[in-house]
């Protein structure tokens, strides 16, 4: 790759810790990416453009609010509505297993729980770009 992975981190909905979205934003730029972090209290609308004005090959969404299986969804399909099918949709929270096949099942990347590595994400963000995204 010609230049850093640009990876948008933000937080979805009314959802106000955004302590461990920091975390993650600041263990991507050490690991060389380029983080946008949008900041609290985004909409799926919001998130989608900014990743689209941003170039981004990643979107990465903390959530805590339990509000998982209404906002990827939403995401989701507003990424396929922007054709960005070459856009990996990541994140993280307190999100069950569950859910969290559910969400893979629609479309959705790996999804981290507390506790997991930072490397870990790091690591599957650069192999996930680096075998889908095209340069």
């Amino acid at each position: 790759m010609n230049r850093p992975i640009r990876v948008l981190v933000a937080k979805v909905g009314l959802d106000g810790h955004d302590r461990g979205a920091k975390v993650i934003a600041t263990a991507l730029r050490d690991a060389g990416m380029e983080v946008i972090y949008t900041g609290l209290r985004q909409t799926p609308e919001m998130v989608v453009n900014a990743a689209l004005q941003e170039d981004v090959d990643a979107i990465g969404i903390s959530i805590l609010s339990g509000a998982h299986n209404t906002v990827f969804p939403r995401i989701i399909a507003l990424m396929k509505e922007k054709d960005m099918n070459d856009v990996l949709l990541t994140g993280g929270g307190i999100i069950p297993e569950d859910d969290m096949r559910s969400l893979n099942e629609m479309g959705v990347g790996k999804l981290f729980a507390p506790g997991t590595s930072t490397s870990d994400i790091a690591g599957y963000i650069k192999e996930w770009v680096q075998e889908n995204r095209k340069f």
